[in-house]
């Protein structure tokens, strides 16, 4: 198989802003202590601020991940980023404990923008080297929800102000920089390949329908389990 030369300079901008992007959406569960303590939540409203959260996040990827590769919308990127920082930013404000859950919606809405159309730009920057550019793109967000909770931990939860989660807009309108370039790129792309999409049709499954659908489904069960007990698990360390 030739490869051609993977666009590195899109590559590394797409992992800095997943970095950010993961950096600041886990920055809501390392502030559960401070929220806890202010507005008196048991564990069961704790618990619905990550399902809220978890629902936006995730369930909406494939329906605007779909819809996506019919209709490419290269700037949704950074609106989706909008919406994160939104979200954060009601979060620093609030008194109530329903807007903390709206504010989380929004967070998650934010992230389920991002994830299914950085995945595909990836793909279109990597020149065939899928392996490479998912690495770089999934290395920058690994980084991010490691540093994240380090980093509310120092600003946020340390001097036990809910008004310092405001700090966090700053790395979402860098990554908002950074997406509005992205997003210019792809915009250019697409311009360059429109006559290809237009003529453009999905190629046949290797392995047959059920295959492929059993396969995905097997994957979905994996990554549910994965992601169940790490919530748990972030969600327990949070308060030990």
């Amino acid at each position: 198989m030739k490869y051609q030369r993977p666009a590195v300079y899109i590559l590394l901008m797409l992992g800095s802003a997943h970095l950010l992007n993961d950096l600041i959406q886990s920055m809501l569960t390392a502030t559960y202590p401070l929220l806890e303590n202010k507005f008196a939540l048991t564990f069961a409203q704790i618990g619905t601020i990550s399902l809220v959260y978890q629902l936006t996040a995730s369930i909406l990827q494939p329906g605007i991940g779909h819809f996506t590769d019919k209709r490419p919308m290269p700037y949704l990127l950074p609106f989706g980023m909008m919406s994160t920082v939104f979200g954060i930013s009601m979060l620093s404000m609030t008194e109530s404990y329903s807007v903390i859950l709206i504010s989380a919606a929004f967070m998650g809405i934010g992230s389920s923008i991002f994830h299914p159309e950085a995945s595909r730009l990836a793909r279109y920057a990597s020149g065939g080297r899928y392996g490479l550019a998912q690495s770089i793109f999934q290395v920058g967000g690994n980084l991010g929800s490691a540093f994240g909770p380090l980093l509310a931990s120092l600003i946020i939860v340390r001097h036990a102000k809910q008004e310092n989660i405001l700090y966090f807009t700053i790395f979402g309108a860098i990554a908002i920089l950074l997406l509005f370039k992205i997003s210019h790129w792809s915009a250019s792309l697409n311009r360059e390949n429109g006559a290809a999409r237009k003529t453009f049709t999905p190629p046949p499954l290797p392995f047959g329908r059920k295959k492929t659908f059993l396969a995905l489904g097997i994957l979905g069960m994996l990554i549910f389990s994965k992601y169940f007990y790490m919530a748990s698990m972030s969600n327990y360390y949070s308060f030990i």
